[in-house]
């Protein structure tokens, strides 16, 4: 259980980064329901719904403006960073960066698949988290850039919870989350919250799907007093980024 600490949310900043097709959709109604809460609390939500927006997916040399370094041989991280830094990245991914430096609260609300994220939503991340704006190599895990702000998982899942056990058919959730979790958002400094998990709503009774909907709206009252999963910090690494053994 997740412990929780007395906060103020009125003021805080939220951006809800939604990828689902249909309004009436599960996923629509937890977005949904999100916005509610949070204003209801005083917060400033925005959302970012990909779909909606025909957000370009893919990370290419069209994401700079203007001439590159090397277009022989494109490097997109550094050319993107570049371009960050010249004022150069194309207006979509500007607007997202801004929205992300705006917010207290990043909530990315998406249906599993394949055991990640929609492939718009990983462009999200591919094209808005570039290089120097999200991270450097001095500014990243418990030292990075967003170390002020938090993120979380919010998702659908096509399997029962037994389903994506340490013994279940899918393996643990865990696992499955550790790229998102570890290697995208604490990787940029977030502060990551335990995600909500909506297991299989399509396969339960419509009482059952608003039974979920509630203890998501009950969650979000202490979403932002929640203490945050633990991941190693910097300092207890050594020069090859492993954990230092005390002999």
């Amino acid at each position: 259980m997740c412990s929780h600490l007395n906060l103020d949310l009125a003021s805080k900043k939220v951006l809800i980064v939604y990828a689902h097709q249909s309004s009436g959709s599960f996923n629509s109604a937890a977005k949904d329901a999100a916005v509610e809460v949070l204003t209801a609390k005083g917060c400033t939500v925005e959302v970012s719904d990909l779909y909606a927006m025909k957000f370009k997916a893919t990370a290419t040399s069209e994401d700079i403006t203007g001439k590159v370094k090397n277009a022989d041989h494109f490097c997109y991280g550094e050319e993107t960073k570049l371009a960050w830094e010249a004022g150069k990245l194309t207006a979509d991914i500007t607007e997202e960066q801004r929205k992300l430096t705006e917010a207290d609260l990043v909530i990315f609300q998406f249906p599993m698949y394949w055991f990640t994220v929609p492939a718009i939503m990983k462009g999200w991340m591919d094209r808005v988290l570039t290089l120097g704006f999200a991270f450097t190599h001095e500014k990243r895990y418990s030292q990075g850039i967003f170390k002020d702000k938090k993120a979380m998982l919010s998702f659908t899942t096509g399997s029962q919870e037994s389903m994506f056990s340490a013994n279940g058919i899918n393996g643990d959730m865990n696992v499955t989350l550790w790229p998102l979790q570890n290697g995208i958002f604490h990787y940029c400094g977030f502060q990551v919250l335990a995600p909500q998990i909506f297991w299989a709503p399509s396969h339960v009774p419509s009482e059952a799907r608003g039974t979920m909907l509630e203890g998501w709206r009950t969650r979000m009252q202490g979403l932002l007093g929640e203490n945050p999963l633990a991941f190693t910090p910097l300092d207890c690494l050594n020069d090859m980024m492993s954990i230092k053994l005390l002999l």
